[in-house]
């Protein structure tokens, strides 16, 4: 089955694209397996003849590309001779002329392609070579996020019971409040709402696993940033760390700390972090 970045995430990397480099067609899709992406993303087409189009790794300027794992552009796509022409009558109904391909690769690997496109026979300049490499990077970090998401949450799901916890296993348990912390910083990273929403879901049962919130107790209402820095903290973050690790100033870190505390009753950090585990918010 095809990996798939969201749908809203590539988009929003084809319609930077045009916007930066002024082409009025940007195209792309992700591999299908290890030699075929299917071109599922068009922005600014006239014509339904790229979209669901199957390119081959060599074939064609994005099978070129892929091959390579470079960009590559020509000026006048239909007489070019540095590439094959499989793909020529979809581009003819398009009305494309210069166009140029990019690979999304992360950590050496190939994972896509995408292509912006005049119909116009012009060179394509430094600027929208630039602006395509830009647009893929955005693909390729997407696919980053997603590779961490997918194997946090498969390493966290625990199903702990009360004699494992009885017998210590501390080590696996700061597993899971480092997991637990690693999906909170990548959060804000994820565009896709319903993979957010599963990643609450799976912080929310991490945080509640351990079942230290004590029957009776008050309910505490933190605000996302607030988990996310006590999160940190309770891995021993200094502020400054944990401003680099949630991309925020430290200052920031700080006034969210100090909110979390107030609404907790804690005078210190570890006070803090105590009373969000007793609360059930923190594993």
């Amino acid at each position: 089955m095809p990996e798939s970045v969201d749908a809203v995430e590539m988009q929003a990397a084809l319609l930077r694209l045009r916007r930066t480099s002024g082409l009025p067609v940007a195209f792309g899709g992700l591999l299908a397996d290890s030699r075929h992406a299917r071109i599922a993303e068009v922005n600014g087409a006239r014509t339904a003849a790229l979209r669901g189009l199957v390119i081959s790794s060599g074939s064609g300027l994005g099978g070129k590309s892929m091959a390579l794992s470079r960009p590559c552009a020509v000026t006048d796509y239909r007489s070019s001779r540095h590439i094959s022409h499989e793909y020529d009558t979809a581009v003819a109904t398009e009305g494309l002329r210069s166009v140029v391909a990019v690979p999304v690769v992360v950590r050496r690997e190939v994972r896509g392609v995408l292509y912006g496109a005049l119909r116009e026979p012009l060179t394509l300049g430094d600027r929208t070579f630039d602006a395509a490499v830009a647009a893929a990077r955005d693909v390729e970090q997407a696919l980053v996020v997603r590779d961490e998401v997918r194997q946090l949450l498969a390493v966290s799901r625990p199903e702990p019971d009360a004699a494992t916890v009885a017998a210590g296993a501390a080590g696996a348990w700061e597993d899971v409040r480092e997991a637990h912390r690693e999906l909170r910083a990548l959060m804000p990273k994820v565009l896709d709402p319903a993979l957010r929403d599963e990643l609450l879901a799976v912080c929310g049962r991490l945080a509640s696993a351990t079942g230290t919130r004590e029957p009776g107790a008050r309910e505490v209402r933190l605000a996302p940033r607030e988990i996310d820095v006590l999160a940190c903290v309770a891995a021993g973050a200094t502020n400054a760390v944990a401003a680099d690790r949630l991309g925020l100033r430290p200052e920031t870190v700080k006034g969210y700390l100090r909110s979390a505390m107030r609404r907790l009753g804690a005078h210190t950090r570890l006070e803090a972090v105590v009373a969000a585990r007793r609360a059930g918010l923190l594993p």
